[in-house]
This record gives structure tokens, C-alpha cells and sequence, in this order.
């Protein structure tokens, strides 16, 4: 029987002597079957010495997770290029994602923020303490002592009286208001009596605490923001002269529009040249500020009428104080909105003139939001033809019911 130390001897080269002789010289051979043998139970022994443990076969369940092991890895290994490459296309439309989702979050909770200061600001504008009231939109007509007719033109057209005023308040969250100030700093005369009567009469005034004047129109649009959002809380609020058409159907719907934008500033952007000359109409004191003779202003919206949303009217007054008045009240608003980060909307449906040019961009579907005489400022000659533009151009009674806000 051979030997773990024959074994070894024949691997280093001496081999066991054999009594067969060949040639006259003796060769050593080794048996084949008890070679072949020796070397595979040295290899088993060597190999469980080495490994410290015995391999079982696998089951036949085990062969089955096996085989589908090796094909999912062929499989792979075809592939595994192509899936390569989709991993590295995929990987930056993820970044992107990931990317897109965190501006999404920076957004909202700038919006948070600026919604946080504006309540803030609204606290602190109502001294009075009373609840404020929920609205879409607070439309403040800018009128005079002296316009009691204008008044009743816009009753008799496009505002609504009575029940059917405070019916859209309620149900619309549209809220109408004529607004003015009073006579004299103490109040109590012959024409702040005659508001008083009216007042009683029509409910759809709302007093300042201003004393009117021409040249006060800054310094009058600036203490109308501040004492609307201090009563209602909208999401717009407008200023519109009294001798403007307006349909009440477009004008919500369009500020609809710009709902989810923060600091809108909506209405016909124009920038006229700035007025040096003495004496003229819309003369500018503080022409200087403006540049060389013969500039322009800067883009604002016309004052016949325009919108701000309630973050920028939260603004204006928070900062009332410290806001300068120029001698044109559009001019002045358009000044305190320039430096902001604002949303200026050029809206020139608000900016229509009376017929036949409202009339017949209303013939093509483009209802009118606004409509006036720009040679006049407003509507020429109001109190006479308000009815007419309102029957040429006017929208239809059912529209502002119908409107989606």
C-alpha cells in the first residue's frame, strides 16, 4: 500500500525500486489503479485539512434557486450595458426632480412668509380692534363733494343698490365703495352733512380720514389703502375714478387670473413725459428728480383705475409714513411699487375707449373691463353719456353672478 511518505518521495523525484529489469538497467514504475487512487483520497484529505468542512450537495429546490441565479447573471451580463446607461440617463432627471421639489418648497414657504408679514401688517394697521371682513375684492371709487350726480350715473349703470349691493358682498365677496374725505380737519360742514344724508340714503360710502383736494390725491390713495385692509381682508383691492364704465364680470374674472401671484400690480402701464413747465395740467414739481428736461417717467399703471394685491397694500401701509407723494397720484403709487420685487401686469383691457371702440371689441369677444376717453381722463362729459356707453358696452346684468373667482 503506498505511502503518504512514498508519495512524497515520488513527487520529489525518487521512485520505489522494482525487481523488472529492461535493457539490463532497473526502471521504477508506479501501479496505475493504486496511483490513481492514492492521488484522489490525498486530494480529498488535503482539501478537508484546508477547509475545515465537507461540501453537501445542494437539494433539488436549492439547484432550482441556483440555476435562476446563473440566468439572472447571463442575463445581466447581456445587458449589462444597456442597463448601465439607463442608470446614468436616469440619475440626472432625478437630481432635477429632487432639485424642482426643493424650489417648490422655497416658494411656499416664501409665500408663508410674505402671507405671515401681511397679517402682521393688517394687525397692526387695525387700531381699532374689530373684526376684519373677508372679501375677493374691495373696489374703492374715487369721488368728490361736488359729484352727486356722477355718483347716481354709476348707480343707475353698473353699481348695484341696495340689497343687491350688499347681496354681492356677501355672496361674491365684492365690495363697492364710494370714497372721500371730509371738508375740513374738524368735519361737521355743509358738505360733509350732504355725504352724511347721502350716505343714509345709499350705504355705499366709505369715509376718510383726509381732508379732499385736488392736490391731495397722493396723500388721499395712500390713506385709502391703509383704511381698506385695515377693514377687509381681500385678495385685491382697486382704485377706480368716477367717471369710469367698468363691467364688474371682467374685472373679477381677470383679477381671478392673478389670484396665486404674489405682489400683482395690475392696469394700463404707460409712461408719459414728465411735465417741467409751469401752469400746465399734471405739472411736476419735482421734475428734476426724473433726469434731464424732455425724460418720461418710469412704468406705472394709468389712475383711472388699477389693482394691487393685498401683500402690496399691506406694504404701502406699513410704510405710509416714510412713502413720498408726487404731485400725480398714479405717478406716486407706481413710485412705491417700482423698487419692489412686483408683478406688473399690463391689462389693457382696462384702458378700452367708449364706443365704437368698446363696442367692437366686444362684437369680437373682448368684453371690456374699463372703458373711458383718454382726452378726457375718464369718460366725456359722464353724468350724460354713462347710460350709452353702458348700453353699447356693458356686459349683461347675470355676468358678475356668473363669474368664477
Amino acid at each position: 500500500m503506498l505511502t503518504l511518505r512514498g508519495f512524497m518521495k515520488a513527487v520529489a523525484g525518487e521512485r520505489p525500486p522494482s525487481s523488472e529489469k529492461k535493457g539490463g538497467i532497473l526502471k521504477g514504475r508506479w501501479p496505475p489503479g493504486r496511483a490513481v487512487a492514492a492521488l484522489c483520497f490525498l486530494s480529498f484529505v488535503l482539501g478537508f485539512l484546508f477547509t475545515g468542512r465537507i461540501g453537501v450537495l445542494p437539494s433539488p429546490s436549492e439547484k432550482g434557486r441556483l440555476q435562476g441565479a446563473k440566468a439572472s447573471a447571463a442575463a445581466a451580463g447581456r445587458h449589462g450595458s444597456k442597463v448601465s446607461i439607463e442608470l446614468v440617463e436616469s440619475t440626472p432627471k432625478d437630481i432635477m426632480g429632487e432639485v424642482s421639489k426643493t424650489h417648490q418648497a422655497i416658494e411656499t414657504l416664501e409665500k408663508s412668509i410674505s402671507s405671515l408679514e401681511m397679517e402682521l401688517a393688517i394687525t397692526r394697521t387695525n387700531k381699532m380692534g374689530r373684526p376684519i371682513k373677508k372679501a375677493f375684492v374691495v373696489i374703492g371709487i374715487n369721488t368728490a363733494f361736488s359729484s352727486r350726480r356722477r355718483r347716481d350715473s354709476l348707480r343707475e349703470t353698473w353699481v348695484p343698490r341696495g340689497s343687491k349691493l350688499r347681496k354681492l358682498e356677501q355672496e361674491k365677496g365684492i365690495v363697492l365703495r364710494f370714497v372721500i374725505g371730509r371738508s375740513s380737519p374738524a368735519g361737521g360742514g355743509a358738505l360733509d352733512r350732504a355725504i352724511d344724508a347721502e350716505e343714509a340714503e345709499t350705504k355705499d360710502f366709505l369715509r376718510l380720514e383726509h381732508v379732499e383736494g385736488y392736490h391731495e390725491l397722493s396723500t388721499k390713495t395712500r390713506v385709502f389703502f391703509t383704511t381698506i385692509i385695515s377693514i377687509w381682508d381681500a385678495d385685491f383691492y382697486v382704485k377706480v375714478d368716477d367717471d369710469v364704465h367698468v363691467n364688474l364680470g371682467m374685472l373679477v374674472s381677470t383679477l381671478a387670473r392673478y389670484k396665486a401671484k404674489p405682489r400683482t400690480y395690475i392696469g394700463c402701464m404707460k409712461s408719459g413725459p414728465v411735465l417741467s413747465q409751469k401752469g400746465v395740467k399734471y405739472h411736476e414739481p419735482e421734475f428734476w428728480k426724473f433726469g434731464e428736461e424732455g425724460n418720461k417717467y418710469f412704468r406705472h399703471a394709468t389712475g383711472q383705475i388699477y389693482a394691487i394685491s393685498k401683500d402690496l397694500a399691506a406694504y404701502i401701509s406699513v410704510n405710509s409714513p416714510i412713502l413720498h407723494r408726487y404731485a400725480n397720484e398714479d405717478v406716486s403709487l407706481g413710485s412705491w411699487l417700482i423698487g419692489l420685487d412686483v408683478n406688473h401686469i399690463d391689462e389693457r383691457s382696462m384702458c378700452c375707449g367708449t364706443p365704437p371702440d368698446c363696442q367692437w371689441k366686444q362684437q369680437e369677444g373682448n368684453v371690456c373691463v374699463a372703458s373711458f376717453d383718454w382726452s378726457c381722463s375718464g369718460i366725456c362729459k359722464s353724468v350724460d353719456k354713462m347710460k350709452d356707453v353702458h348700453r353699447a358696452c356693458g356686459e349683461g346684468d347675470g355676468a358678475v353672478w356668473n363669474a368664477i373667482l
